[in-house]
């Protein structure tokens, strides 16, 4: 790295050429930042389209690290698998796919992670936060949870079903997710155990192109609400740990085809996404949607949290004061979440914003280029004089 008392010691030629070679960094840093910047479809204009995988994919964990997931919160890898662990309050590790599926098939071959407070999850999440998860409670060594979202709208109850396996922590299990434009099917090794048709549950249908997201969190950290400990089990005791979900392999397939996907209004609706090079499959598949009967439901609404929490903006029932009942709630914007960081903020539309982006995310781009010539100048005109 070039040191201030080198950059004096250069020629004045020497040192234009070196500070143009900084702003030139600072706008690309400035560029990433802005192009890799979250945004919402159905709130805002011109958002980026979404590269789409298009394709199926096979990855083997037990063989290392992926370059189809980009990872938070350092899970590790050896011969079980990718391992996720919580040892410490904060703990949070996750991976989350580098592109997105327009309706498709989900597998993951995975372990989850016991202990009071702990929650595993498999959520598959879009830009608008339509949402269908995979949820396991540490401490509910007997059941699975699943779960589905529409815009980020956890206002009403019955969007999530438990329903009975043996052993989610002491073994390792396949879960699938098919999930289609009509249709949205969970199983547990081949086995349906949920399915849901688009047209029970009307406007609350997930039905945009969705990133794959793996990761483990702290419910029953004291720093959440109430209510979101409670729906986790209890309060996490660390002095038990570390706890750790282990996940052997996924496979996904997306239904749809193309380069990207594109939102083209503001609807949300499936029929509005666009496939640059490609087209979109809103058909059925061949999977078994023969499902028994769902005999015990997550009562209330499920805290928007853990795995959740990257998302950009969302709606949740006054996450503050979330309680597990089976009584519906008001959904408001939220202008805090538990455990948020110490400097991360939430704007009024209920957007996270971390201190690294607050300021690139509010100042213009030709704003940024102004004052970096600017100062470029400035300090070349002072280093000739």
């Amino acid at each position: 790295m070039l040191r201030l008392s080198q950059l004096f010691s250069l020629q004045a030629s020497m040192r234009l050429t070196a500070l143009a070679t900084v702003a030139s960094l600072t706008l690309t840093q400035t560029a990433y930042s802005q192009t890799t910047s979250s945004c919402n479809p159905t709130q805002q204009y011109s958002c980026p389209a979404d590269q789409a995988l298009s394709k199926s994919v096979n990855v083997d964990f037990t063989s290392g690290e992926s370059d189809q997931f980009t990872a938070s919160g350092l899970p590790t890898y050896d011969w079980n698998g990718a391992s996720f662990t919580v040892a410490q309050s904060g703990d949070a590790p996750m991976l989350t796919s580098n592109w997105y599926i327009m309706f498709g098939k989900v597998e993951v071959k995975m372990k989850a992670a016991p202990g009071q407070g702990i929650v595993s999850s498999c959520v598959l999440q879009s830009d608008d936060l339509d949402e269908i998860d995979w949820e396991w409670v540490g401490n509910q060594q007997d059941q699975v949870q699943s779960i589905y979202f529409r815009k980020g709208d956890a206002s009403t109850s019955g969007r999530g079903a438990a329903f009975h396996m043996d052993n989610p922590t002491e073994g390792f299990h396949t879960y699938t997710i098919d999930w289609t434009s009509t249709e949205l099917v969970w199983q547990v090794d081949g086995k349906t155990q949920r399915a849901l048709k688009a047209t029970d549950a009307g406007d609350q249908y997930p039905q945009t192109p969705m990133l794959v997201k793996l990761g483990i969190w702290s419910g029953g950290d004291s720093s959440n609400a109430p209510g979101t400990i409670a729906w986790a089990g209890g309060n996490t005791d660390y002095s038990a740990g570390p706890y750790t979900m282990v996940v052997q392999s996924i496979a996904v397939t997306d239904y749809s085809t193309g380069k990207s996907y594109s939102y083209s209004d503001q609807t949300g609706s499936w029929t509005s996404i666009k496939a640059a090079g490609g087209s979109i499959n809103g058909g059925s598949t061949n999977v078994d949607t023969s499902a028994p009967a769902i005999t015990s439901v997550v009562s209330g609404a499920v805290p928007f949290e853990g795995t959740h929490r990257t998302s950009t903006s969302v709606s949740t029932p006054g996450i503050g004061n979330w309680r597990a009942t089976a009584s519906g709630m008001t959904s408001t914007v939220a202008t805090t979440y538990p455990g948020l960081p110490s400097g991360w903020t939430v704007n009024g539309s209920g957007k996270v914003v971390p201190p690294s982006k607050a300021t690139t995310v509010s100042i213009p781009l030709r704003m940024l280029l102004l004052i970096s010539c600017s100062l470029s100048l400035g300090l070349a005109m002072g280093f000739l004089l």
